[in-house]
């Protein structure tokens, strides 16, 4: 029986992908480096922010101590800040799908690699931060998706005050990244794929993949977690 909803954020909610994109080149073009739309979505979207600079690192690309991630991703985060301001926007069928959750008294989290502020900011803008029980982002986890770590702390944080516990095998989530998809089911939950940065043959793992948050019903869920 479906209990709860737990949603990856970029991607899903939001479509600022791209923008982190741009935030990510705009650091990186201080050190020489340029990342290309194409490669940035095969080989980095999904990751934290620590986990994208720690990857250039190891790759020999970006040319920095490991103890200097923290600034390049404080300086990254005001430039997301900036561009998430001006540009940020849902995606086309979110609020509709959360109201729809709502209205049926399903409780719902956000399980994201992305900062805190940067959600927030996002969801309060669009006056849509009530609709979450819970936000578990990058500074909450030690290992980010495809770890299930991220899932398994938003489901407790659901659980929290709760006399009979939501089941992970009770939890649909939704993500738009194959890393997502393996952490959710590594925690035991049901997969929902939204082709909103990858097409449908890279989110085959996904229980269920649809094109947009349109297409998909309470019935979709509650069949998936029967």
């Amino acid at each position: 029986m479906l209990k709860a909803v737990i949603f990856d954020f970029d991607g899903v909610i939001t479509d600022s992908e791209i923008l982190h994109f741009r935030a990510f080149n705009s650091v990186l073009g201080e050190h020489g480096i340029e990342l290309t739309t194409k490669e940035y979505y095969k080989s980095y979207l999904g990751f934290s922010d620590v986990d994208c600079f720690k990857l250039l690192i190891q790759e020999g690309r970006l040319d920095v101590r490991e103890d200097e991630i923290g600034g390049l991703v404080r300086r990254k985060g005001r430039f997301y800040e900036e561009l998430s301001r001006n540009e940020g926007r849902l995606i086309e069928g979110v609020r509709d799908f959360l109201d729809m959750l709502a209205g049926h008294d399903i409780p719902m989290a956000i399980c994201s690699g992305a900062l805190l502020p940067e959600i927030e900011t996002i969801l309060e803008g669009a006056g849509l931060r009530g609709h979450f029980t819970a936000i578990v982002s990058a500074e909450h986890v030690t290992k980010g998706k495809p770890d299930p770590e991220g899932f398994l702390l938003a489901l407790d944080r659901l659980n929290a005050g709760r006399s009979k516990p939501i089941l992970s095998k009770e939890c649909a989530a939704i993500e738009d990244a194959n890393w997502g998809l393996q952490a959710a089911t590594k925690a035991g939950m049901h997969t929902v794929g939204v082709t909103n940065s990858y097409d449908a043959e890279t989110l085959a793992p996904a229980e269920k993949i649809v094109d947009s948050l349109k297409e998909l019903s309470l019935a979709d869920l509650q069949a998936l977690c029967r």
